[in-house]
């Protein structure tokens, strides 16, 4: 049972960023902190990256567990609503699957992808490395 009234749950669901999350921010500020430059949501790439690097043909997707569901088991932020889930189980699968379906098509135009999970973000070590590795790869 939802505790929110339609027209609640309208008005929050209203308010989910597809730009600009604090999750984009923390890795936009950060990479920049690391020295690389880069575009901003590459609207002629599959998937729109939120982060686009076009001299070295690769893009970065900072992805919010629940929207695209997390396939880590220990992920707390990638659990299923327990309301309405005739509704949410196939949204969220289909997000997943034009995920995957997107990475494809960015790899069939010679891209190389990072996804980046917002529950990883609280290591920035981690995070650092992680992207290092990847652009200088």
């Amino acid at each position: 049972m939802d505790t929110l009234t339609p027209a609640e749950r309208s008005a929050r669901m209203a308010r989910v960023k597809g730009k600009g999350s604090s999750a984009e921010m923390t890795v936009r500020r950060l990479v920049h902190r690391m020295g690389y430059r880069y575009r901003l949501h590459g609207a002629k790439l599959p998937g729109r990256p939120d982060l686009v690097f076009p001299g070295r043909r690769k893009a970065i997707f900072v992805h919010g567990c629940f929207w695209h569901r997390h396939p880590d088991p220990d992920c707390k932020l990638a659990r299923l609503p327990k309301s309405r889930q005739d509704f949410w189980i196939p949204k969220l699968e289909g997000n997943r699957a034009r995920d995957l379906r997107q990475l494809e098509e960015l790899e069939a135009l010679g891209w190389s992808a990072l996804i980046l999970w917002e529950c990883e973000l609280k290591n920035e070590a981690f995070l650092e490395n992680e992207i290092r590795t990847f652009l200088d790869s």
